[in-house]
C-alpha cells in the first residue's frame, strides 16, 4: 500500500510554490517596468529617418534629415517614416521577447 506524507508536508510544498509564483510575478512586473525605460531606434533610408520608441511602443523621438524632404515626393518621406517605425517596432518586440519570454504561458 502506498504511503502518503502527512498533511503538513503537502502544505509546505504549496507554500513553496506560492512563494515561487509570487517571486516570478514580481520579476515579470519588474521586467515590464524596465521595458518602459528601454528605448530602441528604427532607421530607414540609410539613416535619413529615425524613429525612437520605448519597448512599450511609445514613440519618443522622430528625426528627419533635410535631404529626406523633397516637396515633390512626399510619398517617399512617408514610406521612410513607416519603414523606420516598423523597424523600431521589430526591435522593441525583440527586446520584449528577451525580457518577458521566460514568462510566456505561465498565466501570470
Amino acid at each position: 500500500m502506498a504511503k502518503f506524507g502527512g498533511f503538513g508536508g503537502g502544505m509546505g510544498n504549496m507554500q513553496q510554490l506560492m512563494r515561487q509564483a509570487q517571486k516570478m510575478q514580481q520579476e515579470m512586473m519588474d521586467a515590464q517596468e524596465e521595458l518602459k525605460t528601454i528605448e530602441v531606434t528604427g532607421v530607414s533610408g540609410g539613416g535619413m529617418v529615425e524613429v525612437t520608441m520605448t519597448c512599450e511602443k511609445q514613440v519618443v523621438a522622430l528625426k528627419i534629415k533635410p535631404e529626406a524632404v523633397d516637396p515633390d515626393d512626399l510619398e517617399m518621406l512617408e514610406d521612410l517614416i513607416i519603414a523606420s517605425f516598423n523597424d523600431a517596432v521589430s526591435k522593441a518586440e525583440e527586446v520584449r521577447e528577451e525580457k518577458l519570454g521566460k514568462f510566456a504561458g505561465l498565466g501570470i
